[in-house]
């Protein structure tokens, strides 16, 4: 009787459960609620099995239970039995599964006057594609692929030269217009997922596969690899932007062609070394960095990070944090960089700027750090913390101990890559979770002065 008491509570626990507990799917943001119905079809049929299978274990263990004079009848085929249970389980199943085919039919037939966007996924991070004003996509080789050419595109293409490249995480879409992604991995197995779009299809190395939905609200959501890509696969996060027609219009013009970014160059040294001279009084003639101003070094370090640091603080994504009293005495002096071209031009400057480490002012105990530096750090950074572009990973190797100790405090805190633009202060706020008190940071930085 105690075992049947027990089956009695299992039924009415999970039902309960079922029924009242507060987690169930995000609200649904695209045409994808059949999605929603085949999930909850399933639970309907394996709920009702489930309830039925326990009740009659139930039902057994009362009325067969052991009894005084009652002895257990052999029977070694019942074909009736066997017949009902057949024919019940053939219609579970496809009343399970037959739904989801007609789903899937819809799922990998997208419409004809779908939008076209290309996503690009590497460890750990996603970049964008759309076609230009020709309406149609260049060719991409991996073969192309680069430092100065991300998305490896074909220059020689004339088809591309137009397309309009995303070279972040964040991307957005029309309302109610459907879209059809065309997903590539440059790297290792992915998986695009947006939760509240229901639509989600792995990535493969050689291969374009596809998934099309149409977002029916607008908002920010988040887009996520649910496939196990490596170390930082928690932190490839990137976001989703559903706009109003004529706003996402507006962004879309704003964003570079193919043809703009190679017209764009590198920055000219010579121009960007009279910009510099404001820098020059907080962070040193050779961008060596000033403790006591609280700036950290800056030579050694990539144009290309230099450039995105400098965007966030003009735009308000750095230093923008009540707590964050160095960074916003940096925003400031940002804005005095009057345009693009500006920006570029004293960060080329500062790239071309003897590579001279700072000075040690950080002792604690290397030797605890390197093996988890080696673990995650090394993913990105590399293992001689020299950075790497292609992970959109800066040089710690030679950089200011102390501003080191200060940003992964701050990546801590949530200080800084808490806002929601900063995708890949995100992601470093993540991986700086893993370091589980000062000692842990001190100890961190105390391994990459060793890089130097």
């Amino acid at each position: 009787m105690i075992l049947s008491i027990i089956l009695v509570l299992l039924i009415a626990g999970t039902l309960a459960f079922h029924f009242l507990s507060p987690w169930y799917f995000t609200p649904l943001a695209s045409n994808w609620g059949a999605m929603d119905d085949t999930v909850s079809l399933t639970f309907i049929v394996t709920g009702f099995v489930f309830v039925c299978v326990n009740a009659f274990v139930v039902l057994c263990i009362i009325r067969y239970r052991a009894r005084a004079g009652s002895r257990a009848a052999y029977e070694p085929e019942n074909r009736k039995l066997e017949w009902w249970l057949v024919g019940l389980t053939t219609v579970g199943v496809s009343a399970m599964l037959a739904p989801g085919l007609f789903v899937w039919a819809k799922f990998v037939d997208p419409p004809q006057d779908a939008a076209v966007v290309e996503v690009f996924a590497r460890q750990w991070n996603w970049m964008f594609r759309f076609p230009g004003e020709d309406g149609k996509l260049g060719t991409v080789d991996a073969s192309h692929v680069g430092a100065d050419n991300p998305f490896g595109m074909n220059p020689a293409d004339p088809n591309g030269q137009d397309d309009v490249l995303i070279a972040n995480p964040i991307v957005h879409l029309r309302l109610d217009q459907p879209v059809k992604f065309l997903l590539r991995s440059i790297d290792v197995l992915h998986n695009f997922t947006v939760p509240q779009f229901r639509a989600k299809m792995d990535m493969v190395p050689g291969m374009v596969s596809h998934v099309w939905l149409t977002p029916t609200r607008t908002g920010t959501f988040d887009l996520l690899c649910e496939e196990l890509c490596g170390i930082g696969h928690f932190a490839m996060r990137g976001s989703v932007v559903v706009d109003q027609p004529q706003v996402f219009d507006e962004w879309l013009r704003n964003q570079p062609t193919f043809a703009q970014t190679r017209s764009n160059g590198g920055g000219d040294a010579v121009a960007g070394a009279s910009l510099y001279a404001v820098c020059a009084a907080c962070h040193g003639v050779q961008a060596e960095g000033n403790a006591a101003m609280h700036a950290p070094r800056l030579a050694g370090q990539g144009a290309w990070y230099l450039q995105r640091q400098l965007h966030h603080f003009k735009q308000g994504i750095r230093g923008a944090h009540e707590k964050d009293v160095h960074g916003k005495t940096m925003a400031p002096m940002a804005l005095t960089l009057v345009d693009d071209n500006a920006v570029r031009n004293v960060s080329a400057y500062i790239a071309a700027l003897p590579d001279v480490p700072a000075q040690v002012t950080v002792k604690a105990s290397a030797h605890k750090a390197r093996d988890l530096f080696v673990s995650t750090c090394g993913a990105c950074h590399g293992p001689d913390g020299k950075g790497r572009e292609s992970a959109n990973a800066p040089d710690l190797a030679g950089m200011s101990d102390w501003y080191l100790v200060t940003q992964l405090q701050n990546f801590k805190q949530g200080i800084r890559g808490a806002h929601p633009q900063d995708m890949y202060g995100r992601q470093m706020a993540l991986m700086a979770a893993t370091l589980t008190d000062d000692r842990a940071i001190e100890n961190m930085v105390a391994h990459i002065n060793e890089l130097r």
